[in-house]
């Protein structure tokens, strides 16, 4: 196959091209950035030095695009929107999008937390692509919109609670590294401001809110459902480390290792644990962890999530997601061991 990743320069661009670089079913791969181009891939990405000795085209999306079977959008949020009909015109077999262009179908949700959207009557063209819940089913998908990070392990957390009988707002505590704020530092993303520090940010009005709700109100089929993200950010550079509470009928928080157990059986880039998992066990891999404990007694649940935000929470979900809609071995290219410790 054939690979475009459209915006390669950043650290998700990074990691999207070490894994189609090592993907055994992609043969060509071309790197866009308009701020790079015509330098070596390996003078921004040091670790892609053994992969490749290609440079940075300058091509625009739909230059890139042309005689392309898979296209990879890596770009900052309403960027997609900007490119994504060149794209589609230039005749890709496949377009993944990365940003949050795509993710949510409800128009009027979608404005409250980023306000117009840019290409409308582009939207129901995607696929939202949670590959480790909806697997087989985005076969045959030729548009798709991977996931955000804290959406990911936030979807991954409520999805087995599905049809329990939830009462109450859940609750997702999260905590993000340094990486997730992209390559370029600002005064509370630069790693110097975080690193010995912890803190909240986008306080009841987190982005991924859209994509959690949007999941959470079609599984509840309950249209004004609500649950509520909760993000902070961590003295770490990669991982998210999600914390949710909520509150259940007793037979279900009594049982409730089991229902994740069933959720998830057969999915390979979930592993549900036996105690909680720690963020540097998932690191480096394409694999959620996830631990459910409940209390009889009082119909809580708390299920704790860790995901490598550039992997999982990314570049890996996209590769796993293009695999799946093309009818690869989902586990293509994303066998990756965690280094430990990290």
């Amino acid at each position: 196959m054939k690979v475009a990743v459209v915006g390669a320069a950043g650290y998700v661009g990074g990691e999207l091209l070490r894994l189609v670089l090592q993907h055994p079913d992609i043969t060509e791969v071309v790197a866009t950035s308009r701020s790079q181009a015509g330098r070596p891939i390996a003078d921004v990405h040091p670790a892609l030095a053994q992969l490749t000795e290609a440079r940075f085209a300058g091509l625009s999306a739909g230059e890139a695009a042309r005689g392309q079977d898979v296209v990879f959008l890596s770009l900052e949020h309403g960027e997609s929107s900007k490119v994504a009909g060149e794209v589609f015109d230039a005749g890709p077999g496949l377009v993944v999008d990365l940003a949050a262009d795509f993710r949510v179908r409800d128009l009027r949700l979608y404005e409250r937390y980023y306000g117009v959207h840019a290409a409308p009557d582009l939207v129901t063209r995607f696929t939202y692509a949670l590959a480790d819940i909806l697997g087989a089913e985005l076969r045959g998908a030729t548009a798709l919109a991977a996931p955000g990070c804290f959406a990911t392990a936030a979807q991954l957390a409520l999805f087995p609670l599905k049809g329990a009988g939830v009462t109450g707002i859940p609750a997702l505590f999260g905590v993000t590294g340094s990486s997730g704020a992209g390559v370029h530092p600002k005064p509370t993303t630069h790693h110097p401001a975080r690193a010995n520090n912890l803190f909240a940010y986008s306080v009841l009005q987190h982005r991924h809110d859209a994509e959690v709700l949007h999941a959470w109100r079609g599984w509840t089929e309950t249209p004004m459902a609500t649950a509520r993200l909760m993000t902070h950010s961590g003295p770490f550079v990669r991982g998210i480390h999600l914390t949710l509470h909520a509150t259940v009928p007793a037979d279900v928080a009594g049982d409730v290792g089991a229902r994740y157990a069933a959720a998830y059986a057969g999915r390979p880039f979930v592993h549900v644990t036996a105690g909680p998992p720690e963020l540097t066990h998932a690191v480096g891999t394409n694999t959620a962890l996830i631990h459910a404990a409940g209390d009889a007694a009082t119909g809580e649940v708390q299920v704790m999530v860790v995901l490598d935000n550039l992997i999982k929470g990314a570049g890996g979900q996209a590769v796993q997601a293009m695999n799946l809609a093309l009818g690869l071995d989902e586990s293509a290219g994303l066998r990756l061991a965690a280094p430990f410790p990290c």
